[in-house]
């Protein structure tokens, strides 16, 4: 039996020792801090809820899927705890040359986590867990990072094995305001964009796309339609609209001096999330929209969402050559070398002050980010960018 001195040496630890919770359906183990409380499920590792200020003003951003709670058969395994932000390897799934199919995202998307624990060193707070995968033999290792005083998470997945070329990324998937419009997306500069080179949506499933098929475009505010009469092309930057379509695009990004960003303003709610990544590793944004354009179970015509997925990836054509690898931007990544493979990212979500629309730009500081709305208005927030470079906090 431990002596007192040992038992009050281990409370802090024993306090930050989490045991699975269900929410929404899905046994989940909690991870907080002073700022931020977030959920992450055993099966799949999808990290939702996530509570943002959670003692001043809490905003919750990600999505759950509205199924959760009841108890449906479903066929499709990433659909079972479809929320929020997760790891994908590969992103998109589907069948490798030689016959094997990975389920859709990747097993890292689809199976059971184990736990390695939680520690705390000085002002960071770190949840680890880790997979070993079967269809190709290998281990990811999540480790998701929590510092004080910080509206942010960081995330590193580490894969060693899984030999081959595969395509990673990170599926974050956003709850849209019910007003139309009032959710107000941004990017950095990119150098490509395009909308999915095949039906996304088809009728035949009772699922419908508004988006032109295989389109090219420079600018989100100018994305063709599908619609033989449309006399305008559609705004990827106001969301939610065209109500009863799903659809998918994405863009593509090439590596600059400083981190690679999106965001996302809820004009309704009064809250700016945004996501920070490295160009080289993830150069792809892909949008998933959802407005209630899919019918059958367990869609039903009810999920509302936004994706704004970091990745690696070029539809079903990741592994060939395609119009993004001509410009010299990758499209898959080669694992199971000598050496494992790190893929680092960061979330998180500042206040908007009262008239804040959109984001301008995002300018980078030592160990902060300045968000420069459309009016000239800043917010200044903590977050460590330098992490994406060099995994340390």
């Amino acid at each position: 039996m431990p002596s007192p001195a040992v038992w009050i040496a281990l409370m802090p630890l024993l306090a930050q020792s989490p045991v699975l919770r269900v929410v929404h359906a899905q046994p989940s183990w909690i991870l907080s801090n002073d700022q931020v409380e977030l959920a992450v499920t055993e099966l799949g590792g999808h990290m939702a809820p996530v509570t943002f200020f959670r003692g001043d003003g809490p905003v919750q951003p990600y999505h759950v899927s509205p199924w959760q709670d009841e108890k449906l058969a479903i066929d499709n395994p990433v659909l079972v705890p479809l929320r929020g932000d997760f790891f994908c390897l590969p992103f998109g799934g589907g069948k490798e040359p030689d016959g094997r199919e990975h389920p859709p995202h990747g097993e890292a998307a689809t199976s059971r986590w184990t736990l390695g624990g939680v520690a705390k060193a000085g002002t960071v707070t770190t949840l680890t867990a880790t997979l070993e995968t079967k269809m190709r033999t290998g281990t990811i290792t999540k480790r998701l990072m929590l510092v004080d005083g910080e509206n942010a998470v960081y995330s590193e997945h580490t894969v060693e094995g899984f030999a081959g070329p595969a395509t990673p990324g990170h599926h974050a998937t956003l709850r849209l305001p019910a007003k139309e419009g009032a959710f107000r997306v941004a990017s950095s500069a990119f150098v490509h964009g395009t909308t999915h080179p095949e039906l996304f949506s088809d009728p035949e499933a009772r699922e419908y796309q508004a988006l032109a098929i295989g389109a090219a475009f420079k600018d989100l505010t100018q994305v063709p339609l599908r619609f033989k009469d449309a006399r305008t092309n559609a705004d990827l930057t106001r969301f939610p609209a065209r109500h009863g379509y799903a659809d998918l695009l994405a863009i593509y990004k090439k590596p600059a001096a400083s981190p690679a960003w999106m965001a996302a303003v809820n004009t309704e709610e009064g809250y700016i999330w945004y996501s920070l990544k490295d160009a080289a590793v993830l150069p792809a944004t892909v949008f998933w929209v959802e407005n209630g354009g899919r019918h059958a179970a367990p869609w039903s015509g009810r999920n509302r969402c936004l994706g704004l997925e970091d990745v690696r990836w070029y539809f079903n054509q990741s592994h060939a050559p395609n119009p993004v690898t001509k410009l010299g931007i990758p499209t898959s990544m080669k694992f199971g070398g000598a050496s494992p493979v790190r893929i680092r990212y960061i979330q998180g979500v500042a206040k908007a002050p009262a008239g804040f629309e959109a984001v301008k730009t995002v300018e980078f500081g030592a160990g902060t980010i300045t968000i420069v709305g459309t009016k000239g208005e800043r917010v200044r927030v903590p977050v460590r960018h330098g992490f994406l470079a060099s995994g340390a906090l």
